[in-house]
């Protein structure tokens, strides 16, 4: 048996980044993980926009100093537009700040993040590895890996994704609610330059993003009813680029297909525990959100920092696995996840196709436009929380 302060069961975003926050704190951490990043040829069609508050936090755990900045880009305007004419945009500069957020691919910061785990000297790394069985004491949580190898912590951490197996081997319930839609990715290049302008399209057929990555090139998200994501998928790269650039108005000129087209199935997961004693979950794995509003990995990493800000400060004699202490954790991030995921949805449904309150949205929106100090409570917001 091997003992540990701290076991995380994920070594994905959030679940490092947790991890790389506990660097200099007095625990004892072991973090498991199936298999180690990878970098994908060319450029990864999974991307992230993450938030100033959180380009903050990974600069605090020491990770935002080692990426590469020809790998991301900035977005220093957005332009959000509805199919019946509503417009809204957003300016950094308006709002007094450098960026909105950054657009950086995922295997960029996982790659990052495990070379820095990978040095951590109050690290264990067990991977490839995956968890088998999962017990709690009252003093203490066992976990028992698939190979036979045993270990016990004062608090285990579930870090394992929207289908988290730490989930359900702790028994807490988890609301799954699938959209019907799927989310298509692609990368293009164009023919003019995004100018660190990310955009939106509220359409019949779905939610279109074009986000800006470095030079000539995006990032797309299509979410979609999943007929129409199968039809996107299915279509020659030509087509696919004619269908994409029509969709968003040809506002960057003619297309051309970087990376295949795939779709992941969309979810609303809703935890109503995201602690019990000796257990807690973060990042996907306490909460799904739809990816029309980008804010699921910052409320991952929000997570990270909320608990390993609690953890660093417990004092030596603090159980740090007791139910009190985790349930300051869950009241921290409890308002902001449930307020993204209800009003995430709440868009969702707003905008979907053949909704009857379509001259009313596109109103509101084109109002908010027109409305400076309700435009930049909004946006800061955004900077400051998530």
């Amino acid at each position: 048996m091997q003992h540990f302060d701290l076991i995380i069961v994920g070594g994905g975003l959030a679940g490092a980044s947790l991890a790389l926050a506990l660097r200099d704190s007095r625990l004892r951490i072991a973090l498991i993980e199936s298999r180690p990043p990878c970098r994908p040829p060319g450029w990864d069609t999974r991307i992230y926009a993450v938030s100033p508050a959180n380009a903050a936090f990974l600069e605090a755990i020491g990770a935002w100093k080692h990426l590469d900045p020809a790998r991301m880009a900035p977005i220093r305007h957005m332009r959000v537009q509805g199919d019946g004419g509503g417009r809204l945009n957003f300016s950094a500069f308006e709002t007094g700040v450098p960026e909105l957020g950054w657009i950086l691919e995922s295997s960029l910061m996982a790659g990052e993040f495990w070379e820095s785990a990978k040095r951590q000297a109050n690290l264990t790394l067990f991977c490839p590895a995956a968890p088998a069985a999962l017990e709690f004491r009252h003093d203490a949580a066992l976990l028992h890996l698939a190979d036979g190898t045993a270990l016990s912590a004062r608090l285990v951490v579930g870090a394992d994704g929207r289908d988290s197996w730490t989930r359900q081997a702790a028994g807490l319930t988890a609301i799954d609610t699938p959209y019907g839609e799927q989310g298509v990715v692609a990368n293009f290049a164009t023919a003019k330059a995004p100018r660190d302008t990310a955009w939106q399209w509220f359409r019949d057929d779905g939610v279109l993003a074009w986000l800006p990555l470095p030079g000539k090139r995006i990032s797309i998200v299509w979410s979609t009813p999943d007929a129409r994501a199968d039809e996107l998928c299915a279509l020659a790269p030509d087509d696919l680029c004619r269908r994409v650039a029509e969709a968003g108005q040809n506002t960057l000129g003619e297309l051309q297909l970087l990376t295949p087209a795939a779709a992941f199935p969309l979810r609303l997961i809703r935890v109503p525990q995201t602690v019990a004693p000796r257990l807690a979950l973060v990042g996907d794995a306490a909460h799904g959100i739809h990816p029309l509003s980008g804010h699921g990995i910052n409320l991952g990493f929000q997570d990270a920092r909320e608990l390993a800000a609690l953890l660093a400060a417990a004092p030596p004699w603090q159980d740090i696995g007791e139910l009190r202490l985790l349930q300051r954790y869950q009241r921290a991030r409890r308002e902001e996840t449930w307020l993204l995921q209800g009003t995430t949805d709440a868009l969702r449904r707003l905008f979907k196709r053949g909704n009857a309150w379509r001259p009313l949205r596109h109103f509101g929106l084109n109002l908010t436009d027109h409305l400076p100090f309700v435009k930049n409570a909004l946006t800061r917001y955004a900077l400051g929380a998530i």
